[in-house]
């Protein structure tokens, strides 16, 4: 067998035991077979094009998206340059996949858009349906991405953000219309996941639920534990907001079910937390109590700081609701300590806040305090309960019943779920409020809070500052070498041999810059020219001009760059893994900031009160009547 051929199949050989172990799940090993692969080489250019996509995918997987971009980016070099279509669509899809994971959107929907389009030119059903989804991701995640740190909640949206969820909806929707067509039942429980998702986050719970069900339905079909998980966490999530809060815990237990199931410890702690706050609003402050613990012990065996956090928080709450000031104060100052270390300050203020109301409800001093002031020696052990005396010993929190109880039939929206749902969790009296300040970040008061006119002076001032630039590039000429050269200026050197020779070196070097633009297929890694293949690398191949629109979304790309070179604000606290996106402290924090300006009593002047007194008497005699 020639040389050639041996490294031909060495070469084939490797990428494709790298194919097997990443279908096994090493990626890593994977990973290393197909650089292999690489370095051997090859000529053969559907092999190396194969070998480029398979690489990108696994440097996805490992999370190494520079490396990723970089070989998707090879990949679609070489297959324009063979004329190889629908590997030009699959290598911009894979590209619009990786840019959407490192937030540039723009530049992902159009890779995307061109995966759409190619596909549809060459009447490729799968590649089609492929491209519909990964867009409805793109506008998904940029959905989300725009809703993350401001204090909106489900369906209480900015206009641009429910425009953006709603785009990646239709997309969702023809996604699942084709994919039914297909007959690819996976497919269409994937696409019914993220339309569940995208409605829960537009505020539409009931069709959420819809979906979510149909999600539930396929999963258990496929055995998929993993995604039947999900669908009963969602369930549960969107049933808070319709105030079925029975209905979510028996989704929550499933979920917590689940995730012991796979061992996965995150989701089995998100769960706890879940069900912890669930019970909270059933009024039901034991079982509360222990799933918080249950999620604090995961909490610290995971190292989740700002989930012991939130735990600690939780079971502050919890211990005031039963009277247990002492074990309340053993946990809000758990909450102080853990806010200094990860410099919450937030949180600092509010647990100091905390713990000052429940030493002044003691009778406590600061110098009463011990180093531990818990009734038991391990940190999350299960709490000695004490019963409740008296009911006047709780006034921190109160609960309404009837509003629980009339939560299930009467709640159909949000807006209404949050005046019934969190003001029942909520109502306290003013004096002994535990209070949570959530100040709106910096991103969004500069984007709700700004003056129009502030854009243009913005402008004004960088076209001023490009201007003066202009000038300090220009040359400076005293008046007697001006006058001097307006003298020779004579329209003869225009013509003149010096001239030609300059304009000619400019041309050649423009010539050059443009060539240093082109890629070029020789610094592909892993090519190998031959006369078999170099036919094929220098014929031009048969490419279809992209049409208007292709150019239209690129223009709108490109224009979105400055936004992306403007200072963005301080991220917030960092995510918790064992506490969930979309959970019930954020929710709570935002009503109790909002309690506290109305709980400020504004003095009325004389006018006023003779209006109240006005308005007062004025219902009554219309009742009168």
């Amino acid at each position: 067998m020639p040389a050639v051929q041996r490294m031909e199949a060495s070469c084939l050989e490797l990428a494709l035991e790298g194919e097997r172990l990443c279908k096994a799940g090493d990626f890593k090993g994977g990973t290393a077979f197909f650089e292999a692969a690489v370095q051997v080489g090859t000529e053969d250019l559907k092999t190396l094009s194969a070998i480029y996509s398979q690489l990108g995918n696994s440097y996805f997987y490992l999370k190494e998206y520079g490396k990723a971009l970089e070989y998707h980016r090879h990949d679609l070099t070489l297959a324009r340059t063979i004329g190889d279509r629908i590997g030009e669509g699959k290598a911009s899809g894979n590209l619009g996949n990786t840019l959407k994971v490192l937030g540039r959107y723009d530049e992902a929907i159009v890779c995307c858009q061109r995966h759409l389009d190619i596909s549809q030119e060459q009447g490729d059903k799968v590649g089609e349906a492929r491209a519909l989804y990964n867009i409805g991701n793109v506008f998904h995640a940029k959905g989300k991405q725009q809703l993350w740190g401001c204090p909106q909640e489900p369906g209480d949206l900015p206009a641009d953000v429910r425009d953006t969820l709603q785009r990646a909806t239709a997309f969702y929707e023809m996604n699942l219309s084709l994919v039914k067509e297909l007959g690819d039942r996976a497919a269409q429980g994937r696409a019914f996941g993220n339309l569940g998702n995208t409605h829960y986050l537009l505020g539409n719970f009931i069709e959420a639920i819809t979906f979510h069900r149909e999600r539930l339905s396929i999963a258990k079909e496929f055995g998929d534990k993993a995604a039947e998980r999900r669908a009963y966490s969602n369930l549960g999530n969107a049933l808070i907001f319709l105030g079925q809060f029975h209905s979510a815990t028996d989704y929550y237990r499933k979920t917590l079910q689940l995730s012991r199931q796979l061992k996965d410890q995150a989701m089995e702690a998100q769960a706890c937390y879940s069900l912890g706050n669930t019970y909270t609003l059933l009024q039901q402050y034991d079982r509360a109590i222990d799933y918080h613990l249950k999620h604090l012990l995961i909490a610290q065996e995971l190292n989740d700081r700002v989930g012991e956090g939130r735990a600690c928080w939780s079971l502050g709450n919890a211990y005031v609701s039963l009277g247990n000031h002492r074990q309340a104060l053993h946990y809000v100052r758990k909450h102080l300590d853990i806010s200094r270390e990860i410099g919450d300050r937030n949180g600092e203020l509010t647990a100091r806040m905390n713990v000052e109301q429940l030493m002044e409800a003691l009778g406590m001093k600061e110098g009463d305090l011990s180093p531990c002031s818990s009734e038991f020696e391990m940190q999350g052990a299960r709490p000695k309960f004490t019963k409740r005396n008296s009911m006047d010993s709780v006034d921190l929190w109160k609960y309404s019943s009837e509003k629980v109880l009339d939560l299930g039939t009467s709640v159909r929206s949000w807006a209404r779920v949050r005046m019934f749902a969190l003001q029942a969790l909520l109502e306290t009296k003013p004096a002994r409020l535990f209070v949570d300040f959530a100040p709106l970040p910096t991103r969004c008061v500069q984007k709700l809070g700004r003056d129009p006119s502030d854009e243009d002076c913005f402008f004004d001032l960088l076209s001023k500052f490009q201007s003066s630039r202009m000038d300090d590039q220009r040359c400076h000429l005293d008046e007697g070498a001006s006058s001097a050269c307006v003298v020779c200026a004579d329209a003869s050197l225009l013509t003149s041999p010096q001239t030609e020779e300059l304009f000619d070196l400019i041309a050649s070097s423009q010539s050059r810059r443009l060539d240093d633009q082109r890629v070029s297929v020789s610094n592909l890694p892993g090519l190998r020219i031959t006369q078999n293949n170099l036919g094929h690398l220098c014929a031009e191949p048969d490419l279809q001009e992209p049409g208007d629109d292709f150019f239209n979304m690129l223009i709108r790309c490109q224009s979105s760059r400055i936004d992306d070179q403007r200072c963005s604000p301080p991220e917030g606290s960092p995510r918790a893994p064992t506490v969930p996106d979309e959970d019930f402290f954020s929710l709570i924090q935002r009503v109790q900031a909002k309690r506290m300006d109305e709980q400020r009593v504004q003095l009325p002047s004389d006018s006023q009160d003779q209006a109240e007194q006005q308005a007062e008497v004025e219902p009554a005699a219309r009742d009168s009547s």
